[in-house]
């Protein structure tokens, strides 16, 4: 469903990316084939110091849909950043891509909450995070970060995720998952 970007994938995703249905709500934008692939090899040179986390999402044949990244890590927390390409909406690749990937930020990798800045005339995007079980509009519960993003005028609602709403939830979907194995 993810894994580590990689530059094999580039030709791909980038013929994705500039569907104009997507490349607005990129943030990592490239006008170029060969300023896409600079892009990535940055991107991938960022993750190995530290900086953010980045994956391709994949269908369930293996070719690369779209991509999910956490931006901006600080204090085992980022932005989450993610795009899928137009022939991918609605089908439910978002839901798995996220699900996988907080598995990997949250267990794997010590981060303890994400967050998500969503425009808001992006309609889509607020719906999407909407129905997600263990997302919290934090609009007035984090209000320093809320300001921070918005600061002349008010673009963007901000969303979080944190590591005990995931857990609660997964523990919800698979219970049996948690329970302790008698030794």
């Amino acid at each position: 469903m993810i894994k580590k970007r990689d530059l094999a994938d580039c030709h791909k995703l980038y013929e994705l990316m500039i569907d104009p249905a997507v490349f607005p709500f990129v943030r990592q934008k490239a006008n170029s084939y060969d300023e896409f692939l600079f892009l990535t090899k940055q991107t991938i040179e960022a993750e190995e110091r530290g900086e953010l986390i980045s994956r391709t999402i994949l269908d369930e044949w293996g070719n690369p849909i779209g991509t999910i990244n956490l931006f901006d890590i600080n204090q085992q927390a980022g932005f989450l950043g993610t795009w899928l390409g137009k022939p991918y909406h609605g089908k439910g690749y978002n839901n798995l891509a996220k699900d996988a990937f907080f598995n990997e930020l949250f267990y794997e990798l010590s981060i303890d909450a994400v967050f998500m800045r969503i425009r808001t005339e992006n309609i889509r995007s607020r719906k999407a995070a909407e129905k997600l079980p263990y997302v919290s509009l934090a609009n007035e519960t984090r209000k320093d970060l809320f300001n921070e993003i918005n600061k002349q005028t008010v673009i963007y609602d901000l969303f979080q995720i944190e590591k005990d709403q995931f857990t609660l939830y997964q523990y919800r979907q698979q219970p049996e998952a948690f329970e302790l194995k008698e030794a």
